[in-house]
């Protein structure tokens, strides 16, 4: 039956692989809640219907078998009363409600195995839905915690560009603090390569110059 083949696939699905597909797997549990929902309520209307078409076929069945022990009872009758005519128009009228039952027995026995195939895909349904909605909040749970780590990854990479930009600033420092010796180094270089003579002047200018202020002490007491 083509009910049986539409709602075959939805039986079948899985629902972790329609959360890995899912580019927001916490917003697609919801929505696969609400299209196995939408699809159990197609399910159970359609197994009703297969339900009922299965007593149907059940009751023409009873009805075909009852018209035949019927026939049979009034063929026995007539020929009890020996009227074999009566007889016999009785027996071919169950022949014909045995050849009719043949084809009524085939009708039960599939709408009977259609049945039971949609009973047991609306459980196997609904028994889906009730593991979704207990799984929910744990599958929510797990994707906040894996959200969480995910923004933890974040960081962990940014601390360590970081310590790269600080490893760098040292490196510049190093830097500068050997180009501060060497231009200390050529300093001193250049000044030890003066002699000293700069040094000697100054030492006798400074002398010069007390003379001269002692001679002018003693021009002064003189007066």
């Amino acid at each position: 039956m083509g009910i049986l083949t539409r709602f075959k696939d939805i039986m079948a699905s899985n629902i972790n692989a329609l959360l890995d597909k899912a580019e927001d797997p916490e917003k697609m549990i919801d929505q696969c809640l609400r299209n196995l929902n939408s699809d159990l309520g197609k399910v159970k209307a359609e197994t009703a219907s297969i339900m009922a078409e299965e007593q149907r076929s059940k009751r023409a069945l009873e009805e075909c078998n009852e018209e035949i022990e019927k026939m049979q009872s009034y063929a026995i009758k007539a020929l009890e009363a020996n009227n074999e005519n009566d007889a016999r128009k009785f027996l071919e009228r169950k022949a014909t409600l045995v050849s009719k039952q043949e084809g009524l027995q085939e009708a039960y026995d599939l709408a009977q195995k259609n049945a039971a195939n949609m009973r047991q895909m609306h459980d196997k349904l609904v028994g889906d839905i009730n593991e979704l909605e207990a799984r929910k909040d744990m599958i929510k749970a797990k994707l906040a915690v894996a959200k969480t780590q995910e923004r933890i990854n974040k960081i962990g990479s940014s601390v360590a560009s970081a310590n790269n930009s600080v490893a760098s600033f040292q490196k510049y420092e190093d830097i500068a603090d050997k180009a501060l010796d060497k231009a200390n180094a050529m300093a001193q270089l250049n000044k030890s390569s003066n002699d000293g003579i700069d040094d000697l002047m100054n030492k006798y200018d400074v002398a010069t110059s007390v003379e001269d202020e002692l001679a002018a002490l003693k021009a002064s007491l003189n007066k």
